[in-house]
């Protein structure tokens, strides 16, 4: 996958979105993504050197960081941006894309949330409703 990533932080990720229905992880051109059908609802990587460089850009670092990409609703992009750190928007890709940086303050439970946010973003509705149901909602 990516030796880059601390496997603590890829095996976090990894719990919440194997939890998801019919996703499944894939090795990305950089780090690991998850995806629903084709799309791509959580992205994981390592930024150093000033690269990728869209990536340490949106983010505002050279690195060395963690970061996760995911999907937002597009009324949400004023929010991240008004948030700043640890969370960026990325400003790319059809869908509305931002990000967060993974460090020691990371709430897990906060991105859990947004991991599973983003999956409802791009997933069809009837795996929805199969997420919805297996949580009692």
């Amino acid at each position: 996958m990516d030796d880059d990533l601390s496997p603590e932080v890829l095996d976090r990720v990894r719990s919440m979105c194997d939890t998801l229905p019919e996703t499944y992880e894939q090795a990305a051109w950089v780090g690991v993504r998850w995806r629903i059908r084709h799309h791509t609802f959580a992205h994981l990587l390592a930024v150093a050197d000033g690269k990728p460089q869209g990536h340490a850009k949106a983010a505002g670092t050279d690195g060395p960081v963690t970061v996760l990409t995911f999907r937002a609703p597009a009324s949400e992009i004023e929010a991240y941006g008004a948030m700043g750190s640890p969370y960026f928007y990325a400003g790319w890709g059809r869908d509305v894309v931002v990000g967060l940086v993974i460090d020691d303050d990371t709430n897990w439970d906060e991105v859990e949330e947004l991991v599973i946010d983003s999956y409802r973003e791009l997933a069809p509705r009837m795996l929805v409703s199969r997420l919805d149901a297996s949580a009692g909602t």
